[in-house]
């Protein structure tokens, strides 16, 4: 049995973020190396090929979701399901790592797949998993777990540098190589989830947030009655989709998202084929992003667990705001500027979907809310590959200084857009509705929901 520690994760814990950490890496590596330094040197069917081919694959993994959700409240163990998936993630992954370029039409049906698998496993089942852990503290924990998101950008450089190293004497890219030393991490990853995260912390004498301050027998008491609640939830689909509130918080998310993982699968359009940027000027860039997003990931989550998801969302798109006013000006300068405020939000757009659905939620309720929250948001920002690559191209297919301009001017209108969203967002409205859900289901009210900020 862990002993309470003051604002600490617990080793068991510390298991769950490495486990989601890596994940969300191998989400990084495989579907955003290959569209950024494999497509982008042709390869492929080049860019718009493969982020079409991404594009396509995360709608079908988002429909996949909503299956899930339906059925979450169902399923005996999350954890399995989780390693399950990542075990058929790895093996996907191990084959876009050894077919060839010649083999096109054989790799792109791959990738199509790994691009399924992956968003399923990396973002939505192991979600479920922290947001079981920590409740109360899912904003810094989200905060942690996503900064793999700017490390695993960072090492584009190096990944694009290795695979491309063959080249001069072989003719030929060595992109196995390259791969070799993120799925070893990842591969490791996946063994620590199978070998040391639960379904809950009580099932293996924890607490959720290492929070001691209660006797074990209470502790699972508790956790065998949201288990029990789970299955009759009142926060079905229809209901989810009924509440206005539900797409108030929801679509801001899809539009952080899609922002930050559009302008990320272009870095090398925008940096080196736009503004003609050398190799030397594109890694130094790339690891300022990349410092900028380990930052903001962690504070943002801080702010999360402190100040509330909304608040933290709305400071989030006030850099979004500043991140397109400053990119949209045609200039070397203010194009690193506003990709630096991007990379500040970049880290953290993935952590509100967990956090919100789990503060402004009852706990028997997260998994089914946020088997609709997550999906509905990957929908929106299912499209910015392919969208972004549109936008900062020109006729020719070229990228261009014109085109980047258009992509920040998007990003700016979303932000916009999105601010408007989170005034509008009322927590106390959800309150509403969940009352009246319960009540026709014949449910206690007298739970009040976790997170009222």
């Amino acid at each position: 049995m862990e002993k309470k520690k003051s604002n600490g994760i617990g080793w068991r814990g510390w298991m769950l973020v490495i486990y989601q950490f890596t994940a969300m890496l191998s989400y990084v590596v495989f579907n955003n190396y290959p569209m950024n330094a494999l497509a982008g040197s042709g390869l492929y069917g080049g860019q718009r090929t493969v982020s079409t081919v991404s594009s396509i694959g995360i709608i079908i993994g988002i429909i996949a979701q909503i299956f899930l959700a339906g059925k979450i409240g169902k399923i005996k163990s999350v954890k399995r399901l989780s390693i399950g998936m990542g075990i058929v993630t790895m093996v996907l992954c191990f084959l876009v790592m050894i077919i060839p370029p010649s083999s096109q039409t054989l790799w792109l049906v791959v990738y199509f797949l790994s691009s399924i698998i992956i968003l399923v496993w990396a973002t939505f089942t192991i979600g479920i998993l922290i947001g079981q852990w920590f409740p109360r503290r899912k904003g810094t924990i989200m905060g942690i777990v996503t900064i793999s998101f700017p490390i695993g950008n960072a090492l584009l450089s190096p990944f694009a540098s290795a695979a491309f190293s063959t080249m001069a004497t072989t003719g030929q890219p060595n992109i196995f190589g390259a791969f070799l030393p993120f799925f070893i991490v990842i591969c490791a990853g996946l063994v620590i989830g199978a070998l040391f995260v639960s379904d809950y912390p009580e099932q293996v004498g924890c607490y959720r947030d290492n929070d001691a301050s209660f006797s074990p027998e209470m502790a699972r008491k508790m956790m065998e009655e949201e288990i029990e609640n789970k299955k009759t939830t009142v926060w079905h689909l229809a209901n989810t989709l009924k509440s206005p509130d539900f797409w108030l918080i929801t679509v801001p998310m899809g539009l952080m998202l899609m922002g930050s993982v559009g302008a990320m699968t272009q870095t090398f359009s925008i940096i080196q084929v736009a503004y003609g940027a050398s190799e030397a000027q594109f890694g130094m860039i790339m690891l300022g992003n990349a410092a900028c997003a380990i930052i903001g990931s962690f504070v943002l989550g801080l702010l999360d667990t402190k100040l509330g998801t909304k608040t933290a969302m709305i400071i989030a798109f006030v850099f979004m705001v500043l991140s397109g006013i400053l990119g949209s000006i045609q200039s070397f300068g203010t194009m690193v500027a506003g990709m630096m405020l991007l990379a500040i939000f970049m880290g953290a757009s993935s952590n509100f979907t967990v956090s919100g659905s789990v503060q402004y939620w009852r706990r028997e309720d997260f998994p089914t809310v946020f088997g609709v929250v997550n999906p509905v948001a990957n929908l929106i920002q299912a499209a910015a590959p392919v969208v972004f690559a549109m936008l900062i191209t020109s006729v020719g297919g070229v990228a261009s200084k014109g085109g980047v301009s258009r992509m920040f001017i998007f990003i700016l209108i979303a932000a916009v857009v999105s601010l408007i969203m989170m005034f509008l967002f009322k927590p106390s409205r959800i309150k509403e509705y969940d009352d009246r859900y319960r009540k026709a289901a014949g449910k206690p009210l007298d739970d009040a929901l976790l997170g009222r900020k």
